[in-house]
């Protein structure tokens, strides 16, 4: 394949999308939400079931109802309301939500238009102009759409020009809803199908309103300074000290974290790898893009940060006492660092680690873990490119009974947490726990880096010709 091509394409595990197991901690409501999104796109057929007209009147105006509703939903779960996070399985899940709810609404949408539904006897929602006005802004909202999640589901548009993108998300929103509220429909504004789909409408423009304008721009989190700092080959780990009240949190969450560095302000989530007995709070951070490159070249001793969480429902130690499996890779180790210096691990026996890293790339986390190993917190298994990967075999070694009764949690990669995780399932373990860390997720290679390097290298020559 041609550089270029591959460079733009990637490989074709850059297009898979691994799926994670649902988490069976019982009880658990993790299906509520899904189910209540659902319900609320179901509910709203009868509104338009009576709809006469040529061609499929009632679905086209279903098919636009539904656009709406599942833009209104993705807004709202945008906000990462921690009161939502047990009806979806926590943050990671909400934000699989999140994506896929306004992905698919672009889908929807475009069906709904090519639909083209022509209501007899309708009744209008505003004068002809008005409602012409307000077509005319929906379908160039409809265009602005597809560019704007097309740029959101590629991995390639780097994070920064993604997140000011995902900004302009409320504008195509606003142009819809204007249309929905003014063309003609079966049903007047002020009924209750009205008031109904108006409400969901306003919740979702004050839902986007609220992270665009008061979440991002005016509550800024948890004040926190760098006070120590820990390059490794690959990866850092970073301290903060609390500067006013600090955030508390339980183990196995993560927070969103900005520094108060040029280029390193925009927010990312990692996991909080201290205690919640400690007030500073830890993070690890892999470099795996610009971001996080800058952050091993950069002076950060002193610089302000903030933290804004806690997220997740993430629990590597469970809920009964059980004997604990933990699979982890790379910087997936992050919860467990947590669990083994929160000192709330119970049992007769320490936990069983499945730990696939490699030296120079976790050089920091490593250490920690082989600590927690030679101290008898921590019955550590590692698995490198000289022993091999961490694989289903690998547990009918290590447990040939099964893991009836077992509390397995897992945390790494995608294809690392998929396979193994339905090979707990397989043997009979009685809760697992996964996370899918990768909230934008999306399709296609990440080229921040190199795209970040080519940007660099272009201002470079610049400056040269103009000196």
């Amino acid at each position: 394949m041609h550089p270029l091509l591959r460079f733009v394409f990637g490989s074709r595990a850059d297009w898979r999308l691994d799926r994670f197991p649902r988490p069976r901690i019982s009880p658990s409501m993790s299906w509520l939400g899904p189910a209540l999104l659902v319900a609320s796109l179901i509910v709203s057929w009868p509104a338009f079931a009576g709809a006469r007209g040529e061609g499929f009147v009632a679905l086209g105006f279903w098919l636009g109802a539904v656009s709406i509703l599942l833009m209104s939903w993705s807004f709202i779960l945008a906000l990462r309301l921690r009161l939502l996070e047990p009806l979806f399985g926590g943050l990671d899940s909400m934000y699989r939500v999140h994506r896929w709810a306004g992905a698919t609404s672009v889908a929807f949408m475009y069906l709904h238009t090519s639909l083209k539904p022509d209501i007899d006897g309708g009744v209008e929602g505003a004068a002809e102009s008005v409602a012409d006005t307000a077509e005319g802004l929906a379908g160039f909202g409809q265009q602005m759409l597809y560019v704007l999640v097309g740029a959101s589901l590629l991995r390639i548009v780097p994070y920064r020009y993604w997140r000011w993108s995902h900004k302009l998300l409320g504008i195509p929103f606003a142009f819809a809803s204007w249309h929905f509220f003014t063309s003609t429909k079966p049903y007047a504004n002020g009924s209750a199908w009205g008031i109904w789909f108006g409400a969901w409408m306003i919740a979702g423009l004050a839902a986007f309103l609220v992270r665009v304008v008061v979440r991002d721009a005016v509550t800024r989190g948890f004040s926190y300074e760098v006070v120590a700092v820990d390059h490794g080959v690959n990866s850092s780990r970073i301290e903060l000290e609390p500067r006013g009240r600090p955030l508390e949190h339980e183990l196995g969450q993560f927070a969103f974290l900005k520094l108060g560095v040029d280029g390193l302000s925009e927010p990312h989530p990692f996991t909080i790898a201290s205690g919640p007995k400690r007030a500073n709070l830890e993070f690890f951070i892999r470099h795996l893009g610009d971001w996080s490159d800058r952050v091993g070249d950069t002076d950060l001793i002193g610089a302000p940060a903030k933290v804004e969480g806690p997220f997740g429902r993430f629990e590597p130690i469970g809920v009964h006492h059980q004997p604990l499996l933990w699979i982890a890779g790379g910087v997936g180790i992050t919860p467990f660092l947590a669990a083994l210096d929160g000192g709330e691990l119970n049992g007769d026996s320490p936990p069983t680690l499945l730990y696939a890293s490699r030296d120079s790339d976790d050089e920091p986390m490593l250490a920690r873990v082989l600590l927690a190993q030679r101290e008898g917190r921590v019955a550590l298994h590692r698995f490198s490119g000289e022993s091999g990967r961490i694989m289903p075999s690998t547990l009918d070694d290590l447990f040939p009974g099964g893991l009836t009764g077992h509390h397995v949690a897992l945390c790494g990669p995608s294809g690392l947490v998929s396979t193994m995780a339905s090979a707990a399932a397989q043997r009979d373990a009685s809760s697992i726990e996964t996370e899918d860390f990768d909230l934008r997720q999306g399709f296609g290679p990440e080229r921040s880096r190199e795209i970040a390097r080519a940007a660099a290298l272009v201002g470079s020559k610049g400056d040269l010709q103009d000196t």
